[in-house]
């Protein structure tokens, strides 16, 4: 409590000094050029009003692109002098991007040298504080056709690796059974030695390369890392691995002031940048966190190893923010909509067919009640932010439909309800603590993107799209790699969105068009007209 109380009292009595350095710059190096991980991050900061410098966009890793980790550290020194801090994805340093560290042939001799440039950027600029996020490889429970993220062989034997690794997880932790230890077995042999090698090694590669950025935490090198685990399960080989960097943690003493591993990756964006504003000006952001009716935040959500309870609680500290128990004391209000019994409800993940979608808003009674949470707090006045996870990968209809209807959608100071569920709560709060220094229009412009994106796209229209392609070119594969449809989809995309936005929020405009630069389905990009 002492602590508190004296980084309180520093930001009281340092506040008008800080408040002078608030336009210093921030440089951020993404893990890739998507939507979210790239300019709809540095929207919601530069609203703030705060400078970020990014790398040329070309530099980035895309859905064609690998990457270019030589030419982003030569960026990365020639900028730095000019910056006060630097967060940076190390993905993007060491291997290209979030999807090249999954699938990329770079030798442990190159990665070693990649990773003296962190010792290098330290020692030419001493000042400069440096953020980073790292991953673990994710473990995906199966493997399909078009999927762009894993190597190809993981199409055919990703659900072999993902219970082979799961059984190894738990041998490791538990005693197997009989039929577990056959079953064991059989998924090995089912996975040819070649493919075995390739992913295993790319992953001890990867863990080495980990371990070597906590020994540069641990010695003062980075100041703050994080290590995200994306697409996770209670038992699979990223689970194994990250107990493995537990143990090491604990061995290097790195206390959580210095190191985080928490189940996502994509909101560690702005996360992280949250932290490096709230350094800079000696804020601590007070949050306090409501969940919906039921399990609320005991629920385990698809994706992740551990209760969302947990990932909000770690996300907040990433972010350097401080939880409270009461809203009255509040900078945010995080209202969580989870499912009653603590599931994960994949609709709006279903492979598209030629029937029609037809969203789901029968709200049910855990929905009313949350709706009537939201209504009750904006009524009292309160910041109130909400993270939205019943659907995996999209909005409950039922719930934004509610909201619709009370005229809460735009009363909001953040909304998100995009892919993993640690993602939205990770968003939510990230733009939340910083709505406080936006003016209204950024505020709603902001939610209107993310209306349109995870409301709009996820949940309904590129369901919708997704009937298209099928109907008119018999397959579903292209809702995963769209090749010559592209521009069928972004067409038929906008057009959907726009007569969503008429209908659900006529106060916004809908002078835009909607893209999907990852040449896929799965995530959209609304761009205004300016």
């Amino acid at each position: 409590m002492n602590k508190i109380i004296l980084l309180f009292l520093l930001t009281v009595f340092l506040w008008p000094w800080c408040s002078a350095q608030a336009g210093d710059r921030i440089l951020f190096i993404p893990h890739d050029d998507r939507p979210i991980s790239y300019h709809q991050t540095v929207e919601v900061v530069e609203a703030a009003g705060y400078e970020l410098v990014l790398p040329p966009k070309e530099l980035l890793s895309n859905a064609t692109n690998m990457g270019h980790p030589q030419e982003l550290w030569q960026w990365l020194r020639e900028n730095a002098p000019k910056a006060k801090s630097a967060v940076i994805a190390s993905d993007s340093m060491l291997y290209g991007g979030l999807i090249p560290s999954r699938k990329h042939e770079v030798s442990q001799a190159e990665i070693a040298e990649r990773l003296e440039n962190f010792k290098r950027l330290r020692q030419d600029n001493p000042n400069l504080h440096i953020y980073v996020f790292d991953s673990l490889m994710r473990t995906p429970y199966q493997g399909w056709a078009g999927n762009i993220e894993e190597p190809a062989y993981y199409e055919q034997y990703g659900a072999a690796i993902f219970q082979y690794t799961s059984l190894l997880d738990k041998g490791e932790t538990s005693k197997l059974s009989a039929a577990e230890k056959r079953d064991l077995q059989a998924y090995e042999k089912a996975i040819p030695q070649e493919y075995q090698k390739d992913w295993f090694g790319r992953r001890a590669k990867n863990l080495a390369a980990t371990k070597e950025l906590m020994d540069m935490t641990a010695a003062g090198t980075i100041d703050y890392l994080i290590l995200g685990r994306d697409d996770n399960a209670p038992l699979c080989q990223t689970h194994r691995e990250n107990r493995e960097i537990l143990a090491y943690a604990e061995q290097k003493n790195l206390p959580k002031s210095k190191f985080q591993s928490m189940p996502g990756i994509d909101e560690f964006n702005i996360l992280l940048l949250n932290r490096a504003i709230n350094d800079m000006t000696w804020n601590i952001p007070f949050v306090c966190v409501r969940y919906a009716p039921g399990k609320g935040g005991d629920t385990v959500p698809d994706f992740s190893d551990e209760k969302i309870s947990e990932s909000v609680e770690a996300a907040l500290k990433i972010a350097g923010g401080l939880q409270v128990r009461t809203p009255k004391r509040a900078d945010l209000l995080l209202l969580v909509n989870t499912e009653s019994k603590g599931i994960t409800i994949e609709t709006h993940n279903g492979l598209p067919t030629e029937a029609d979608f037809v969203p789901d808003l029968q709200a049910d009674k855990g929905t009313k009640t949350f709706a009537k949470m939201v209504e009750d707090a904006v009524k009292a006045g309160y910041p109130v932010g909400v993270a939205d996870i019943k659907y995996a990968n999209g909005a409950d209809n039922a719930l934004l439909n509610l909201l619709e209807q009370k005229n809460l959608l735009f009363k909001l100071k953040a909304y998100a309800g995009w892919n993993t569920a640690t993602n939205s709560t990770g968003f939510a709060l990230g733009t939340g603590m910083l709505t406080g220094k936006m003016s209204s229009a950024a505020k709603d412009y902001l939610l209107a993107v993310r209306y349109l994106d995870d409301w709009a796209y996820q949940a309904n229209v590129r369901a919708q799209t997704g009937t298209e392609l099928v109907k008119n070119f018999g397959s579903y594969k292209y809702y995963y790699n769209l090749e010559d449809k592209l521009a069928f989809a972004e067409k038929c995309n906008t057009e959907l969105m726009r007569d969503f936005a008429r209908k659900h929020m006529p106060q916004i405009s809908v002078d835009f068009t909607v893209k999907n630069p990852w040449l896929r389905m799965f995530e959209c990009d609304v761009l205004f007209a300016k």
